[in-house]
């Protein structure tokens, strides 16, 4: 017979709370701690819980917003929140680190910390781990600064320089992020001449999407006044000093021969790698990715303790586009796994595990006045798509009440 409720809550005392240990603090990871915690609260015996939230940045940034936030200044400031002013965060057992997780050892369940900013080095004891730290994207698809402070320095550099550009803004690369940026950059900043370069005959051409969302896709992005060259792979850019005034441009070519000036050129087309270095081997695919089960628990029967390591979002090896909604649908369900886990060694019950679907393609792209989203309903664009996906802010707003962060 298991013992009661109560008195197994009273074994795990804020004394000795039940750790959990989570890598990475972005939409993934927050929708863990959120339902997990918020789970726990619900009952007459609190479930005493001590979250331990480790992230390279030290604040929350609107990733999806990285387009406006790199062409306004404005937006800038709103999309990067310091965890210390997240008010649904602002709790006795959730606690961060800034730093990064270096490794983990799931037999001890034991992580090393490297905090900063001197990356001393410590090790944490855990119950549950959770692994979300996503993907390491370059600059400028995201940027690398790792405080706000330095993060707004970063971005207003950015956009000083695209804003005072005399010649064309080249954007290269033609994916979802290079399309927002191009497209956002010629909405916030009107009098810059935008160009979008692409190396393939079609955009959006490296996701498994219907031809029609593409070709839509680039008469959203002409019709916000972006001038698009398609089957144009860069072949050099050259930066020529004017030695009058000491302005920089680019003489830029392209292998099919043609020729132009730019006066900046942002480079939007990246291979992401998973950051995942931390994780066993034994866990990854040869990408880097963590194989699960669907239950977000790893799925590798070569490590002691599986069952209790969990991971979610972009660094998951599964099916489906990496998006913002479908890492904080998975953070949601590890966080409720967890929480029934725990509910069987107090309660004796079985747990019922929430299981993740096979995830089909699906897109919402913001193109400057105008959305598109393909899914199980097919296709849509407009104005009214934006207001529904995107709103004013690129989902800053939709995402933060999601998340429930300012609770």
């Amino acid at each position: 017979m298991s013992a009661p409720f109560s008195d197994v809550c009273a074994l795990r005392s804020v004394h000795n709370p039940y750790r959990v240990l989570i890598a990475g603090g972005c939409y993934a990871g927050l929708a863990a701690a959120i339902n997990l915690f918020q789970s726990c609260d619900t009952f007459d015996d609190p479930i005493p819980l001590d979250i331990t939230i480790v992230d390279e940045r030290d604040g929350f940034y609107h990733v999806i917003g990285s387009p406006l936030a790199l062409s306004s200044k404005s937006y800038a400031e709103k999309a990067w929140v310091k965890y210390k002013d997240i008010p649904v965060l602002q709790r006795p057992d959730v606690r961060f680190v800034h730093g990064s997780v270096s490794k983990i050892d799931p037999e001890s369940k034991t992580a090393t910390i490297l905090e900063k900013p001197n990356k001393t080095e410590r090790a944490e004891l855990y119950d549950f781990f959770i692994a979300a730290t996503g993907l390491r994207r370059v600059w400028p698809v995201v940027p690398q600064s790792q405080s706000r402070d330095e993060y707004l320095e970063e971005a207003g550099r950015h956009i000083d320089a695209v804003t005072n550009s005399t010649a064309p803004v080249l954007v290269v690369g033609g994916g979802a992020v290079g399309i927002e940026m191009a497209a956002e950059l010629k909405e916030t900043q009107p009098n810059v001449q935008v160009t979008l370069a692409h190396s393939r005959s079609k955009l959006l051409s490296a996701e498994p999407l219907p031809d029609n969302v593409k070709d839509c896709a680039l008469e959203l992005t002409e019709e916000a006044k972006v001038n698009v060259l398609l089957n144009h792979r860069l072949k050099s850019s050259t930066p020529v000093t004017n030695a009058q005034d000491g302005t920089v441009v680019y003489d830029v070519e392209f292998e099919n021969g043609h020729k132009m000036t730019a006066s900046q050129v942002i480079m939007a087309v990246s291979r992401s790698v998973p950051s995942t270095t931390y994780m066993p081997a034994e866990t990854l695919t040869e990408e880097g990715y963590v194989n699960v089960l669907p239950t977000l628990q790893l799925s590798s029967d070569k490590i002691p303790n599986a069952l209790s390591h969990f991971a979610v979002g972009d660094l998951i090896h599964w099916s489906g586009i990496k998006r913002c909604g479908s890492a904080m649908h998975q953070g949601k369900f590890a966080g409720l796994n967890i929480h029934q886990i725990i509910l069987q060694e107090i309660q004796g019950k079985e747990p019922v595990l929430n299981k993740l679907a096979e995830t089909p393609p699906m897109i919402g792209l913001a193109v400057g006045k105008n959305a598109l989203s393909y899914g199980g309903d097919g296709m849509k664009y407009g104005t009214q798509v934006m207001e529904w996906f995107f709103e004013a802010d690129l989902g800053f707003r939709i995402v933060w009440d999601h998340l429930r962060l300012g609770m």
